[in-house]
């Protein structure tokens, strides 16, 4: 069994659609499985349009006309959604009512997007004469827990897909992105969950591979908005792929590795706009490969938290407590550095920022940097490769960069490095020209 997840750029338009169906068709005799992202653009709209409601502006004519337009497109009637539609301007008329916009809410109208776009898909499929039919997540037994927005499967969503899955007449088209809680609320798995969902079914039916098909031609040594000569990576270890894609690589969801590595399953990054191209596989052991470097990413919107306190030095427990804060606050810490009187950690979640900074005063005098990016050196083979570090802060010197703070951690996969905002174009192509050019 084989399960293909498509995002919404490759569920934009017709054209594309058509070359996903084909796709499909070639890898019938796999079984397969697929996946939908919301058609491109469609969840931006449903969110935006969710916060006009709760502002009083209840309009369902942006969203309604992107999707008669494709399913024009695609000759399918509009009325194969108009159930989802008229549920959806229930929901905005009752957001204007209530005058706010909570996350369950946020989660229920993102939800909308998947569950028109595998409808469509699967009506597709079978005029192609393909058997398919579309499946919604959440009514197969993918229960999360209830973090709206960021949602994890419990381990009853294994068990729940595998039985429902098997009941499915032709190829299951199922919603990526969503599931539902215990109290039954719909969840998302947060922005690019579909990857997730496409994992967590391979996990689920203990699937030969997971494909994900995107926009880009796999992984690559670096953003090629930021350095145009940045190239494909073509193997990937699952520690790799999950260090990238939590450091800034927008390939790949966050979370997305996980279920496989549970199950030893191969993860395929593929191109829907150049399907012969051999993307990214990504597997458990590193193959013969010789790059003592995979790639570099790199994360916005970092703020650098400093902690200078005396009381540190000799003090069993101390960091302890200082890390509780974080997680009484539901706040992810990413880099992490210390000396014997102070702590620096960097986070990308800044809604509860001030209630953290409140709370970390009561250890010492507290410092807050903001607009900073966290640039990730990334690879397996770095810890063999001597003189490497050397390399990359002489680069960053040559390139006259400040660096705000570091983290090199025992196993050397990663050599995370803080630097201004500002200067994170410079220090990305510096590194790419020395680590790989």
């Amino acid at each position: 069994m084989l399960v293909m997840k498509f995002g919404g750029t490759s569920l934009g338009d017709a054209e594309r659609i058509d070359t996903v169906v084909s796709l499909v068709r070639q890898r019938l005799a796999q079984r397969p499985v697929v996946v939908c992202s919301a058609h491109a653009g469609v969840t931006d709209l449903l969110l935006a349009g969710a916060h006009a409601a709760a502002a009083g502006r209840p309009d369902l004519s942006p969203i309604r006309d992107r999707e008669t337009a494709l399913l024009r497109a695609l000759k399918l009637s509009p009325k194969l959604v108009d159930g989802d539609l008229e549920r959806l301007d229930q929901m905005f008329r009752g957001l204007a009512l209530l005058g706010e916009l909570t996350p369950r809410s946020l989660d229920q109208v993102a939800a909308f997007g998947e569950r028109m776009s595998v409808k469509a898909i699967a009506a597709v499929l079978r005029r192609r004469r393909i058997p398919a039919t579309a499946v919604d997540a959440d009514e197969a037994g993918l229960v999360t827990d209830g973090r709206f927005g960021r949602a994890t499967p419990l381990p009853a969503a294994y068990p729940n897909l595998k039985r429902a899955i098997a009941k499915v007449k032709g190829v299951p088209v199922v919603t990526g992105f969503l599931g539902r809680d215990v109290d039954g609320n719909v969840t998302t798995l947060g922005r690019s969950g579909s990857d997730y969902t496409a994992t967590i079914l391979g996990r689920a039916l203990s699937a030969t591979e997971v494909e994900i098909w995107t926009d880009v031609s796999g992984v690559l040594t670096a953003d090629p908005r930021i350095v145009p000569k940045a190239v494909p990576v073509e193997h990937l270890t699952y520690a790799e792929a999950s260090e990238l894609a939590y450091y800034g690589a927008k390939v790949i969801h966050p979370a997305t590795i996980q279920p496989a590595v549970e199950k030893g399953i191969p993860v395929r990054i593929l191109n829907t706009l150049d399907p012969a191209a051999l993307g990214t596989v990504i597997r458990p052991g590193r193959g013969r490969r010789t790059q003592r470097v995979t790639s570099i990413a790199s994360k916005r919107g970092i703020h650098l938290i400093n902690i200078l306190s005396g009381r540190m030095l000799g003090q069993s427990g101390f960091m302890a407590k200082v890390f509780d804060v974080f997680k009484v606050h539901d706040v992810a810490v990413d880099l992490i550095a210390t000396s014997e009187v102070s702590i620096t950690v960097s986070v990308d979640d800044t809604q509860d920022l001030p209630k953290v900074v409140k709370d970390l005063k009561a250890f010492g005098k507290v410092s807050v940097t903001a607009d900073a990016t966290l640039v990730a050196v990334i690879g397996e083979r770095m810890k063999q490769a001597s003189g490497l570090a050397g390399q990359v802060f002489n680069a960053i010197g040559e390139a006259g960069v400040p660096v705000l703070a570091i983290s090199y951690g025992a196993t050397k996969t990663n050599l995370q490095l803080v630097v201004p905002s500002s200067q994170e174009r410079t220090v990305v192509r510096a590194l790419h020209a020395v680590l790989f050019e």
